[in-house]
Parts: C-alpha cells; structure tokens; sequence
C-alpha cells in the first residue's frame, strides 16, 4: 500500500506540473489514471475537471461532474462545478437551472456559505454569489456577517450605491467586521480616488446620519468620509455637534484630534483639543488636552519653516503657566519637549539645561527618564562647550543601562565625541561594537561614523582634513553654522581632491536644510549622486533628498521619483526597507 500511495503521488505531482505548463493533454492522461486509481481523491477531481474545461472536452467533463455529484449528493459544490461545465459549453439555461438548485441548499452554515459564495464568484457567477449571501443574511438575520464580499459583489455588478449602503447600514455601531476587517477598510476598497463615489458613500452615511442620529457610529463615519476628502473643518464640525449628544464628554474629540494630528492637521487638532480644554478642569481628560496640545503646538513649529519667534514665546508661556499649574509634571516627559523648545529655538539654553537637572535631580524620576534626561543634558552640554561634562554623563548613561538600548545610544555619543575631538582611533574602536546594535538607528548611525573615518584616514596618515571636518561637524552641532562653512570652506580650498568632498557637500546639505534654504540643500545633494554616485553617500542624498521633498517641500511626485531610484539604482542600502514604506504611504495618498 505505501508504495501504491508514492507512486500516485509522484504521478500526481507530474501531472500538476503538466497542468501549470499548460500541457493540457499530458495531464488529462495522467488525471485519468490517477482518478481510477483513487475516485475520492478531491485534488484530482478538482484538476482534472479544470484540465478537461481548458480542452473543452465538455462530454468527459460533464461525466466527470456528475459522477462526483452522485457520489456526494448533498454536497451542493459539485453542482456549481456542474452548472460551470455548461456554462463553458454555452448551455446557460440548464447551468442556472443547478446555480438555483445549489441555493436551495444555503442553510445559514457560515463555512458552507463562504465555499459557495467563493466558488461562484471565482467562475465568475457573481450574480448567484450575490444571491448565497443575501440568502444566508435573511436566514441567519445577520446583515454584518457577509457584508464585505457583499458590497464587493454589487460594486463589481456596478450598483455602487448599494455597495456603499450595504457596508454601513449592516454594521450598526459595529466598526469590526470578520477577520477583524474595518468598515473604513472595506469603503476604502470600494470608493478609492473616485471623487464621485466618495460623495456617495457620503450622501449614504448623511442620510443614515439624520435616520439615526443618536447612533454615534453613523456620525464617526461621516466624520471619517470628511477626512477621506481633507475637509477637516466639516469633519471637526460633525465631532463637535456630536460631542454635545455624549455623555462622555472630551472622548470623541480627543480621538479625532490624535488622527488629524497624525495627518499633519495640527491647527485642526488644536482646536479639537482647546474644546477639551473649554470643558473645565473638572473634566477627566482636562490635563491630557493640554499636554498634548503643547507637544502639538512644538510639533507645528519644528515641522513649519515659516514659524515665527512670536509663535516660539508664545509656547514658552504655554509651558511656563502649564508647569506653574501642575509643578509635579517636572519628573515626566512633557520636561523634553520644553528643554527642546528653550534650547534649540527660543535660544535659552540655559533654562533648558536648568530644567533638565530639576528633572534629573527629582525625587520622583523614574530612572530611565532621568536616563533620556541625562542624555539630552549632554547635548546641550557640547552646545555650550563643556564638552567634559557631556562625556561624563553619557558614560553614566553607559554604567546604569550597560545592557539597554539606552546604554548603546550613551555609548554611540561618547563614540561621536571621541571623533569631535580628533581620537578616530578611540572613536573607532567604540563604534566596532555599536555596528552590532540590537537598535537598527544606532546600528546605521555607528557604521555610517565608521566609514567616514575608515574612508578618509589616507596611507599617509594625514589627519589634518578629517579633524577639521570633525570639527566643524562639532559646530555645526553647537548651532555655530557659519564657523562650520568658514571650516569647510577652508578644507575645500587646501585639499581641493580629498576623499572627503561628498562629506563636505552632504553636511553643507545638512546646514542649508537646517535653515530651511530647501533649494541649496537638493543642490548640494544632487552634486554628491552626479558626481559620487558610485561612492558611499549617494544613497543617502537620494534618500535625503526625497525626505525633503516629502516632508518639507510637500511634493509627494518628486519624493515618489527619489525613493524609487534609490530603491533601484542602490538595492543594498541600508535605507531600502524605510524608501519602500514611504514609497507606499506616497502612492496610497
């Protein structure tokens, strides 16, 4: 017996591979055997029935489907098959006669209801797959359980409408579908780009909207259909109105400032969160508002080149009266923000330093914040020029979280240090170990440190050229731009042919992008692929580039054509997995 089951499934295995070369003939052979070796072998059937509809061998395979028929008499499957042998044979009337026969057996069996509708709308019946499940849903009394594959039959039957209405009406308050599938989701799907079926999906929720209004979830669609279209003041009008029939007042509105928050909606999400605010202090999400209106407000400014020193005071006394009514907050992360604020653009580094150590030296702080704390106190420390005490800091960070992330990003800035001042040779020596980080940002960051100093230590051991780099990189970090230029200026002038011009013109890149001069920077990263495309670094000024065309310029088209010539011309960069999700997140836009 073992070696009659080999021997069938070798033949077996040969006749599939027929089948997918489309050597029909070969395999209808080998089928044939196969099935009178082994009738109740359903793979077989399944093959050779398809085989002999290619050859249009309607005889043999109408046999073929009765034959089954008869041996599993109430399994309605092998009469769709049937109904498909004459439907490919032209003979319509006696197929619906058994697609109509097979529905009388739709019993409100969910795994038997989704066999049927599958098969017929993969042979392309949609008509009677509409039919199986409007049939299941009137038995079972369960409108949300088939409403996905439902709405998508209609769409592909051309009743959009009905598509549309299907999907929300079915779903009453019930956002989750099967397989945890959203509504959202699945109008996605049928809506797309199509202006004009997304203003019908909108007349639909609209007109559910006025039929039920205290139904809340109706009007969560509307809100998300506004969004759909980027008419977020609509949208933020619907939430309002709705928040006045909530008990749980602030909810609503504090989970629709968070999605227009993460679409860059920040004076949207503004407003949403000062009418939490406008509720009163009593409210439970009160304190929650106005920190996270805070860190948006920072956000809108680190993200917006036009924002002005008048924007940047007037946050300061945002977070002044913030920290004067809650001083306890001087032990959480809001304490960050507030440092980056005083230290990089109200130029007070001072404050921020003083914040820093209140925040360090609370009785209260959790160790791994003051380990964040410490970290950005280093910072500001090379900012100001005590470079000592930055290093020291960072190998505290280092002792306490030896075997932590946070431990490895200490030890990276200590590495960075050593090359700020000259010691490649100490600086190398720490990043050989970081290039094995179990954090893949600190991973890229150490190798990229690496090579630079690898590709521009020369045989003859001048390091001249490489510490006035370093030095002016070391500027550049603490804010002096233009001693860095004079620096680079004066690298560029005495050693005109030095392996280190393409560094040269990526970090004049990275100043020109810091002051928002978004044309110089392409400029000077367009010079780095033309003329070092085969080097190191034009990877990553095609995927710098493409960020400020995404993130600064606000050209998706433009950031779509560097992402993907990064992805083709350099498939080994260490940038490829980050270009291919931004490159999806552009064209789903």
């Amino acid at each position: 017996m073992p070696f009659i089951l080999f021997a069938q499934n070798d033949k077996q295995i040969q006749a599939h591979s027929y089948l997918e070369n489309k050597d029909y003939t070969k395999a209808a052979n080998l089928y044939k055997d196969l099935r009178n070796e082994n009738i109740d072998n359903v793979d077989v059937y399944n093959d050779y029935l398809f085989v002999l509809i290619q050859l249009k061998d309607y005889k043999r395979a109408e046999d073929l489907a009765k034959d089954q028929q008869k041996r599993y008499s109430n399994n309605p499957m092998y009469l769709i098959d049937l109904g498909n042998v004459y439907k490919a044979d032209n003979k319509s009337k006696k197929a619906n006669e058994l697609f109509e026969h097979a529905l009388k057996y739709v019993n409100g069996d969910d795994n038997l209801t989704q066999q049927m509708g599958n098969a017929l709308s993969n042979s392309g019946n949609e008509d009677y797959a509409i039919k199986v499940y409007e049939r299941a849903i009137e038995i079972t009394q369960n409108p949300s359980l088939y409403s996905a594959p439902l709405s998508r039959l209609y769409n592909l039957a051309g009743q959009t409408e009905k598509a549309i209405s299907t999907i929300i009406s079915s779903n009453q308050g019930m956002p989750m579908m099967r397989g945890e599938e959203s509504v959202e989701t699945t109008l996605l799907e049928l809506v797309g780009k199509d202006s004009e079926k997304i203003k019908l999906a909108q007349k639909a929720i609209i007109k559910l909207v006025n039929l039920q209004p205290d139904n809340f979830y109706y009007t969560y669609l509307l809100v998300w259909i506004f969004s759909l279209q980027d008419n977020w003041d609509q949208a933020l009008t619907q939430v309002q109105a709705l928040e006045k029939r909530n008990t749980d007042k602030g909810r609503l509105l504090m989970d629709f400032a968070n999605s227009a928050l993460k679409k860059e909606q920040y004076e949207i999400a503004i407003k949403a969160y000062n009418t939490v605010i406008g509720y009163g202090n009593t409210n439970p999400r009160y304190t929650q508002a106005r920190e996270v209106l805070l860190k948006t407000k920072l956000q809108q400014i680190v993200t917006n080149p036009s924002f002005t020193q008048s924007d940047v005071s007037t946050l300061q006394k945002d977070y002044a009266d913030y920290f004067a009514t809650y001083p306890h907050s001087i032990g959480t992360p809001i304490v960050n923000d507030y440092a980056l604020l005083e230290a990089q653009y109200a130029n007070n580094i001072d404050h921020a330093i003083e914040l820093l150590k209140s925040a360090i030296n609370n009785q209260g702080t959790n160790k791994f914040f003051a380990g964040n704390c410490k970290l950005q106190l280093g910072d500001y420390y090379i900012i100001t020029g005590n470079i000592w005490d930055a290093a020291l800091l960072y190998s505290q960070v280092d002792k306490t979280f030896r075997e932590d992330v946070l431990g490895e990003e200490a030890r990276f800035r200590n590495a960075k240090l050593s090359y700020y001042q000259g010691d490649f040779e100490m600086a190398q020596g720490q990043l050989s170990v970081l290039k094995a980080s179990t954090s893949e940002l600190i991973a890229n960051d150490a190798l990229f440190l690496s090579v630079l100093i690898t590709e521009n230590v020369p045989p003859d051991s001048n390091l001249i050229p490489l510490k006035r780099f370093a030095y002016a990189d070391l500027l550049l970090f603490q804010n002096k731009d233009q001693e860095a230029e004079h620096l680079l200026d004066s690298i560029a002038i005495a050693f005109p042919k030095h392996p280190l011009s393409d560094d040269i013109l990526l970090l004049r890149a990275k100043i020109a992008n810091k002051h928002r001069d978004y044309d110089k920077a392409i400029n000077y990263l367009k010079q780095i692929v033309e003329q070092y495309g085969k080097d190191v670094l034009a990877d990553d000024a095609l995927f710098r580039m493409a960020e400020i065309y995404k993130q600064s310029l606000k050209k998706p088209d433009e950031a779509k054509k560097y992402y993907e010539q990064l992805i083709i011309d350099y498939p080994g960069s260490t940038y490829i997995q980050t270009a291919r999700i931004f490159l999806k997140e552009l064209e789903q836009q």
